[in-house]
């Protein structure tokens, strides 16, 4: 029986850590700069730095065998691979073993001598150049991806396309036209309230644009301005054909920045932090560089433009998990423990960092809140749909004519924007079909683009919105090949936390990679999956796989619902 706590089940890592001076917040990065450089395991260098910072052995274990980052050796040189959707769609696949054949290295190991490792991760936000890898921090992109990292060729990272198809963009002004940052925090932390920020915003609509969907005023009012309050902005975008969130973080940092500060104002919250995933090195180094700035100009600090507000951010850089995206895993990772999914109530707003109440929105949703504070709640609430209000920032993969990142009205039809935005494939190639929202988001026939770009109506057609990255497959990828892409995706980013979702993914992957059509056998997988999954990851797999089955039609009978 789980002992429980006033306010939930018992955390005995939490509780010990709490009695430490709670180190648990510097662990990740402690095991990080630990494992550069080696290609021993954990259960080598692990434990000591679990003595260093005052915790026991086990409590560096944990996450140094569970972040890809740490689990993976690392030597002198270490180059990172994406195997992610996009990447994928690119060469069916086939950039991994020519990766492998030009270093003489297989992914997931190091050479004999120790001058290269070479690791597979999912997603490094060169979508729309793929297939893509980070050679340390160097990015390497396109068709002669082998070549560049073999050093037969130069590196080659081309800059994120930008378009914007609103008239009058509210995520991609900085971006396109150069706005500045900090326009909206200086008068309202001087002459403006909590309240009029939480109205401006409430009377928006604005929704979290993460995935889940849920009203950024309603998150804040749960949140109840209580003492102690922490306001995360989490920029661990993980679906993999998104790169909307880097985008925002490398070219428009003092704008997420000026949202959350935003925030954080509204909340009552004194702290705030940024989540950077360990696979966007330069969006990690821009945000610190915009955090140090907005110091020295004083929009952060003690007394805030003179007043008596008190506001202190920090960055924090992420260690390779998807599932640490979702909030209580991402939270989990910010305490120095394994990114998985903890079990709701308690919320986070309740409980939720170090047990205070803490508000988890993305990078694209804090970036919206300037321009609703300066132009008002209801401009913003006449954009989109009645229903699903504002804007949306798309990303299309490297199989379209025009990939790039488009801020689009919600409720845009996905036909117009694959066709007029997009361009069609590229090469007059013959689309099969457009996984919306990562992989577990769903997928959507060619001849089946008459949707709406919103929840609503993705969700009526078995998909979801997710962070609304577009990958194109054409006709060189089996049906097969994507179904057994996806399983591989479920079982090595399933967090492990609960039975349903760690064996049913890993059984999934066995089914599709057996190659004939499961039947019944998937029906009582899929039951489970969706039923008694613990977070929305295995509960999302079930109608993925399906949406899949429907877009391929009879070629990949079985599958379907």
């Amino acid at each position: 029986m789980v002992p429980v706590g006033p306010v939930g089940p018992f955390d005995a890592f939490r509780a010990l850590a709490t009695r430490r001076g709670r180190p648990g917040g510097t662990l990740i990065e402690s095991l990080a700069e630990a494992r550069t450089g080696t290609g021993d395991g954990p259960e080598v260098w692990a434990p000591a730095v679990a003595v260093h910072v005052g915790l026991p052995a086990a409590a560096a274990l944990g996450p140094a065998g569970y972040y890809a980052d740490l689990a993976a050796p690392h030597s002198r040189r270490h180059v990172r691979v994406c195997t992610a959707t996009a990447c994928f769609a690119a060469q069916a696949g086939r950039h991994l073993a020519a990766v492998e054949d030009a270093l003489g290295v297989v992914a997931g190991t190091a050479s004999p001598d120790g001058s290269v490792s070479v690791q597979a991760v999912r997603c490094l936000g060169y979508c729309y150049a793929g297939p893509a890898a980070l050679d340390r921090d160097v990015p390497c992109t396109g068709p002669t991806l082998a070549g560049q990292l073999a050093g037969h060729k130069p590196p080659r990272a081309p800059d994120i396309p930008v378009a914007d198809d609103t008239g009058d963009p509210v995520l991609l002004g900085g971006v396109l036209a150069g706005e500045p940052g900090w326009r909206v925090w200086p008068g309202t932390v001087t002459a403006g309230t909590p309240e009029e920020v939480r109205r401006e915003v409430a009377v928006s609509a604005l929704r979290g644009r993460g995935g889940a969907g849920f009203r950024v005023a309603a998150k804040w009012e749960a949140a109840g301005r209580a003492p102690g309050t922490v306001v995360v902005a989490n920029g661990d975008e993980g679906d993999p054909g998104s790169y909307a969130d880097r985008l925002l973080m490398e070219a428009d940092p003092a704008r997420v920045l000026e949202g959350l500060a935003l925030a954080c104002f509204a909340c009552g919250a004194r702290r705030g932090v940024v989540l950077v995933r360990s696979e966007y090195p330069a969006a990690l180094r821009r945000m610190r560089e915009a955090v140090g700035q907005a110091y020295a100009d004083g929009h952060l600090g003690a007394s805030v433009h003179g007043t008596a507000t008190a506001l202190d951010i920090e960055v924090v850089e992420g260690a390779g998990s998807y599932v640490a995206g979702e909030e209580t895993a991402l939270i989990a990772g910010l305490e120095g423990g394994r990114g998985c999914a903890r079990p709701r109530p308690p919320y986070p707003t309740e409980r939720g960092l170090w047990d205070a109440p803490t508000v988890v929105s993305n990078v694209e949703t804090l970036a919206a809140i300037p321009w609703i504070l300066r132009r008002g709640g209801e401009a913003y609430a006449r954009r989109g749909t009645p229903a699903e209000t504002g804007t949306k920032l798309v990303c299309l993969s490297e199989r379209f004519a025009r990939p790039g990142c488009y801020e689009v009205e919600l409720g845009t039809s996905v036909r117009r924007i694959v066709t007029e935005l997009g361009g069609g494939l590229k090469d007059g190639a013959e689309p099969a079909a457009l996984q919306v929202g990562g992989p577990l988001g769903g997928f959507l026939a060619a001849d089946a683009l008459d949707v709406p770009l919103s929840e609503a109506g993705l969700s009526a057609r078995g998909a979801a919105l997710g962070h609304a990255g577009l990958v194109a497959f054409d006709r060189q990828v089996e049906p097969q090949q994507v179904l057994r892409h996806v399983w591989e995706f479920a079982a090595a980013e399933s967090c492990g936390a609960c039975s349903p979702c760690r064996v049913g993914s890993r059984r999934g992957l066995d089914l599709a990679s057996a190659g004939a059509a499961p039947g019944q056998q998937w029906e009582r997988l899929a039951r489970v999956l969706a039923e008694a999954s613990l977070c929305a990851f295995g509960r999302r797999i079930p109608p993925a796989v399906h949406s899949l089955a429907r877009a391929y039609g009879d070629r990949l009978a079985g599958w379907g619902p």
